[in-house]
């Protein structure tokens, strides 16, 4: 497979999933992907946990995300083992940060927040590249480049916070404000696209108060806006324009972040600036810092192939799989919605 032809597969794929999320999701159907009993009631009747397609499509978009960067750092010829280490070291402080920084700004222990985790991804990216290099880099003989890597690393953000919100569109959070409440100008722009959800569990409906309610798809523009950054981006990585890749995929995703805050009608912590906005703006101010500190770092050889090839490991398939059953398990168990189950048998049938 080719440079071009994996832009299209990518994009391709990218807009099928986009038309079905967006016409499905929103609806009451699509919240809760399984029941589990846990406790029985003696009468028949157990209390159920709540499995969700927030967490499947969570766990979806961090696989696609790992994927990514095994593809694109494999094509610039770091081993496995060290992509691995990397990406293990960022996992170990951002799958947390993203409950810690909904606690801390929203005050809220049961939600999460991709924005908080990406933040400190962010801040720390860079360095654990560096000591990468310096610790299981030097024992194991190779070099990670460090503009490359953080190429491959905002790249696979893009693509994976885009995918992440079709799951806010099945849970019905991160939603935007009520099209009656908007800008003329706004209200006449998406009058023909905005998103009804459908179902009192979900947090429109229990925090918002706005089911059944047309407000604006900012779920849907932000899967936009990030996947046509990644792939934009990911153009820019084939092409070895490393730094360009990094500094695009940051300064725009993190871009809108700070608009489509002013967008959005949940919680997002008292004052008229939000502090996702303000890490936004950090980001983009860091970013551009450290593009300068490492702009001097030499560009390695791109082999696609070998990147593409990365995946095609049994220890690489093994971890993908346990990478998305501990997300699926850390973000699908709903700790806001109950269920209570009751089963019976077909008389008729036996």
């Amino acid at each position: 497979m080719n440079e071009e032809l994996f832009i299209i597969v990518l994009l391709v794929l990218s807009v099928l999933l986009f038309r079905w999320g967006g016409k499905t999701l929103p609806g009451e159907r699509w919240q809760i992907f399984a029941t589990v009993p846990a406790d029985s009631h003696g009468d028949g009747r157990w209390a159920g946990i709540n499995f969700t397609w927030y967490g499947l499509l969570t766990a979806n978009a961090y696989v696609v995300a790992v994927a990514m960067v095994l593809i694109l750092l494999g094509a610039v010829g770091v081993p496995i083992s060290g992509i691995l280490v990397m990406v293990a070291a960022l996992l170990v402080f951002c799958v947390p940060a993203s409950r810690l920084v909904a606690w801390l700004v929203e005050k809220k222990a049961h939600t999460f927040t991709v924005g908080g985790a990406v933040f400190v991804g962010m801040l720390i990216a860079p360095w654990v590249v560096v000591a990468t290099n310096r610790s299981a880099g030097a024992f194991l003989g190779y070099h990670v480049p460090v503009m490359a890597a953080l190429a491959a690393i905002s790249i696979a953000y893009a693509f994976g916070e885009g995918l992440g919100r079709l799951a806010c569109i099945s849970f019905g959070c991160c939603y935007g404000k009520p099209l009656s409440a908007c800008h003329p100008l706004l209200q006449r722009v998406f009058r023909r696209y905005s998103v009804i959800f459908t179902g009192k569990t979900k947090k429109i409906a229990y925090a918002g108060g706005m089911e059944g309610v047309k407000v604006l798809p900012v779920q849907a523009l932000t899967y936009i806006i990030y996947v046509g950054t990644g792939l934009f981006a990911t153009m820019l990585f084939l092409k070895t324009h490393f730094t360009g890749a990094f500094v695009a995929a940051t300064t725009v995703t993190q871009g809108w972040r700070i608009l489509s805050e002013l967008l959005r009608n949940d919680y997002r912590g008292t004052g008229k600036i939000s502090a996702y906005q303000v890490m936004g703006g950090i980001a983009i101010v860091y970013a551009w810092g450290v593009a300068l500190v490492f702009k001097g770092t030499p560009a390695p050889v791109m082999d696609f192939t070998a990147g593409i090839g990365s995946l095609w490991n049994p220890l690489v398939i093994i971890t993908l799989q346990l990478l998305w059953f501990t997300i699926f398990l850390y973000t699908g168990r709903s700790m806001v919605t109950g269920a209570t189950i009751s089963f019976h048998v077909h008389q008729d049938r036996i």
